[in-house]
């Protein structure tokens, strides 16, 4: 399996430039894992020289790139990366429906998206009468890969998300959403009741690490959606329990592997009537 990915990273399209540092990681973790420890080092750097970095976590605590730990040259990369590592505060996108709203889903992206693909995959609530909000994560672990590894922060996004809604739906019931560990970090959000208290949640295949010893309120709706082929099916199931006893209903979706299923409208429309007018 190795050797046809590594070369397909050996051909990549030109459009694909801007992923650079992410599939030079990539192709450094898959050379790491076979042994060759010197070429997975010499593609990092080539990248890094060309102004690529990554977060300091992905280089010091990748199994597969061990090997490169105590080697000099990986720890200046290391260094480097740690000085050019930068956050981005986007302002939310909004889309509010035909008619008034009677509530706003607040959808957060999955790792390595970002807004604009919360907002595609969460549309259908628009016909339900929810505005739709899309956050965007301000964590980047390298200059194209966004996602939701720190909970304080993923708190700050979405309050900074919050504070810039517009007027006319200010005080609306907030729904928490999200995709894999934006479904997490929704999960967190809505059950924590930071940075502010939501009124539900919905969120599809959740990455869930630990969950909070209680549930600030009771929550409408409450639903986890998780494939059946899904791979964080395992970890789902393992906290299937103390999610139940916040009043989380976990939707087993047959057949599905970690994806958006293409019947999502008509899950949300189950799950968010549209009797918020």
């Amino acid at each position: 399996m190795q050797p046809v990915a590594l070369d397909l990273l050996a051909d990549v399209d030109p459009e694909l430039g801007p992923w650079a540092a992410e599939l030079a990681h990539l192709r450094a973790c898959l050379l790491g894992s076979i042994g060759e420890s010197a070429e997975a080092l010499r593609g990092l750097q080539e990248a890094s020289d060309a102004g690529a970095w990554w977060e300091e976590g992905i280089l010091t605590e990748d199994d597969d790139l061990v090997t490169l730990q105590d080697l000099p040259a990986f720890q200046n990369l290391v260094a480097l990366s740690r000085t050019r590592r930068i956050t981005a505060q986007d302002p939310p996108l909004v889309e509010v429906p035909a008619s008034s709203a009677g509530g706003v889903v607040v959808a957060l992206h999955g790792a390595g998206q970002r807004a604009r693909h919360a907002m595609r995959d969460w549309a259908g609530v628009l016909e339900l009468g929810y505005a739709l909000v899309g956050v965007e994560s301000s964590q980047l672990m390298s200059p194209m890969y966004r996602t939701w590894p720190d909970p304080e922060a993923a708190r700050e996004d979405i309050a900074r998300a919050l504070a810039q809604l517009p007027e006319e739906l200010r005080g609306l019931p907030l729904i928490a959403a999200g995709f894999s560990a934006g479904g997490r970090a929704a999960l967190d959000w809505a059950l924590t009741g930071r940075p502010e208290p939501a009124a539900g949640v919905v969120v599809l295949a959740p990455a869930v690490r630990e969950l909070p010893t209680e549930a600030l309120a009771e929550l409408s709706p409450a639903a986890v959606l998780i494939g059946t082929e899904d791979d964080l099916l395992e970890v789902v199931e393992k906290a299937a329990e103390k999610l139940t006893t916040f009043g989380v209903t976990i939707h087993r979706l047959p057949g599905l592997n970690h994806e958006i299923p293409a019947d999502l409208p008509a899950q949300l429309r189950s799950l968010l009537p549209g009797s918020a007018t």
